[in-house]
């Protein structure tokens, strides 16, 4: 089956399709090449004519390049499949950050762009360069029958039409419960990751039990459209494979009849047959790898719908020099969620190079949305944010990158070691300064207690570390980078009152040159900063000079 959405994709791997039909090609005219050459063997021989020996050798020479062919088909095909993948891949990844944060669901995600693309590869390498194939060798081989007998060569054709055609008749209900099969198989690998990273969760709750069963009967229903899918096919290869069948019969009858009516030799009848299965043999291939590429085919709405995406923010960005200072205006800003009323309004706020400002508030207040948009994961609906003078949306992404480091609340790790990790932002940066910056943030003695210390390989988002220690170390990976802007959002609310001191201590002299805003909840995290505000509503409560005095935060209705 063709879908335009696939066709467009194909685009990007134009020339690995190509060259596989090539080869098709190719390997197909070696096919014919030795039915001639047999049919012709056979007829010198019968009649006891001629000298076979040319003929033999032609057909060993046909039958080396043959081999030769389809030896280096495999390999071309894995080859050119690898670097499908990777393009396909890149594409895909490409457009995740497009996905609208509650939307996000990593299960689906990962179907769409591993099993997905898995199935995609076969429909590119294998499905389209063989029907390429079966629209030119199938079409060639009945006018070379039509010249030896053309009643033959009629039959051929219709049967060869009927082979192509008729299964066609499927592919729309195929296609159909393929994709309802997808989404079963996409909500349940969903289900199956979720489940997987919350089984502490489920036991201690006591609800392991309820989840496994509800996985069983999802599992169970995926079988069964499977199995449905599976029978659907079954009839496509039936009809295909009874018109190919009944063609290379009638084909041969045609012959026949055409050598009783002394119309043509009786030679035809062994040329006529060798071709019929030339002629089928590319259709019957054309199966095979329909069944090859169906996975990719049946996931084309979630490709589509990834691909569809609109980024929330657009990367045109010229200014590819980060900022030096770290001075941040901000001018009337404002964003709106979707479909809600929260957000920022009116935000006009100015931070000089190098200092400190504590952003307070109620939960919902707005602070993290500021912190949003100052890491350009959205962008404002009105105002505008200028750093160093220059608008936010005027930086590319490295230069964005190398400016502003926003630390969030409950940071990512990955299943690298300690170093690596610490690592992200710069990549060459010495052990003295990543022993340093981990004694800053008051890392340093548990990452050394760790079994191999800054070499100890972290599980996935660092779960053998506490939610304490994992936002220590993203302050120490935050402290490593060199942009002149940090912000610090919530980084300390996993840590007793003894800790924190320690840690907003060793960040104040750690990052004394440079702007840093801190946004909590307790007055206790921001006592090194030199200005507060307090947000309320996605508005601008309150103001002042200073470290925040104690209670201002309870004063406007701050937990």
């Amino acid at each position: 089956m063709i879908h335009r959405r696939l066709l467009q994709l194909a685009g990007a791997v134009p020339g690995a399709i190509l060259a596989l039909a090539v080869v098709g090609l190719l390997i197909s005219a070696f096919h014919v090449a030795f039915a001639l050459t047999v049919s012709s063997a056979i007829v010198d021989l019968v009649r006891g004519r001629g000298e076979v020996l040319p003929l033999l050798a032609i057909l060993a020479g046909v039958t080396l390049l043959r081999g030769i062919a389809l030896s280096a088909r495999e390999p071309l095909s894995i080859r050119l499949g690898a670097s499908v993948r990777i393009a396909l891949r890149r594409r895909l990844v490409g457009q995740l950050a497009a996905v609208p944060v509650a939307e996000r669901d990593s299960g689906v995600l990962t179907a769409t762009v591993i099993d997905g693309v898995d199935g995609l590869d076969a429909y590119y390498t294998r499905y389209l360069p063989q029907l390429l194939v079966v629209l030119i060798v199938p079409a060639s081989v009945v006018i070379i029958a039509a010249r030896v007998s053309p009643s033959a060569g009629l039959a051929l054709a219709a049967s060869a039409a009927v082979a192509v055609i008729a299964p066609r008749a499927w592919d729309a209900l195929l296609l159909r419960n393929g994709r309802a099969r997808w989404e079963r198989f996409s909500r349940l690998s969903s289900d199956y990751v979720e489940a997987l990273q919350n089984i502490p969760l489920l036991r201690a709750f006591g609800a392991s039990g309820r989840t496994a069963e509800r996985l069983a009967v999802d599992a169970e229903g995926l079988r069964r459209s499977t199995m449905t899918q599976l029978r659907l096919s079954l009839v496509e290869t039936a009809v295909s494979a009874l018109a190919m069948h009944l063609g290379v019969i009638l084909a041969v009858f045609a012959a026949f009849v055409a050598v009783i009516d002394g119309s043509t030799s009786a030679a035809t009848i062994v040329t006529v047959l060798l071709l019929a299965r030339e002629c089928f043999r590319p259709v019957q291939e054309l199966g095979a790898q329909w069944h090859a590429g169906y996975l990719g085919l049946s996931a084309v709405d979630g490709l589509d719908r990834l691909l569809s995406l609109t980024p929330a923010i657009s990367e045109n960005g010229e200014c590819d020099e980060p900022a030096r200072r770290g001075r941040v205006d901000i001018d009337d800003l404002g964003y709106c969620y979707p479909a809600t009323d929260s957000g920022l309004r009116g935000i006009d706020l100015h931070i000089g190079g190098g200092q400190t400002l504590a952003v307070l508030g109620p939960s919902g207040s707005g602070k993290s949305s500021l912190a949003r948009l100052l890491e350009r994961e959205m962008d404002p609906e009105s105002g505008r944010i200028r750093i160093d003078g220059v608008d936010l949306r005027e930086y590319t992404a490295r230069a964005r990158s190398r400016t502003v480091v926003v630390v969030p609340q409950d940071p990512v790790l990955f299943a690298w070691t300690v170093r690596d990790n610490l690592r992200l932002y710069r990549p060459d940066v010495g052990d003295a300064e990543i022993v340093s910056a981990a004694q800053a943030a008051d890392i340093h003695d548990v990452i050394t207690a760790l079994p191999d210390g800054y070499d100890t390989v972290l599980a996935e988002n660092g779960e053998q570390l506490s939610g304490g220690q994992r936002q220590r170390l993203a302050i120490a990976r935050a402290l490593l980078s060199s942009a002149p802007l940090l912000v610090l959002d919530e980084v300390t609310s996993a840590l007793d009152v003894d800790t924190e001191q320690r840690v907003m201590d060793g960040v104040a002299a750690a990052a004394s040159d440079r702007t840093v805003i801190l946004i909590a909840h307790r007055e206790s995290a921001c006592v090194h900063a030199d200005r507060w505000i307090v947000l309320q509503g996605g508005r601008l409560q309150a103001r002042d000079d200073g470290p925040p005095p104690v209670g201002v935060v309870a004063g406007q209705g701050v937990r």
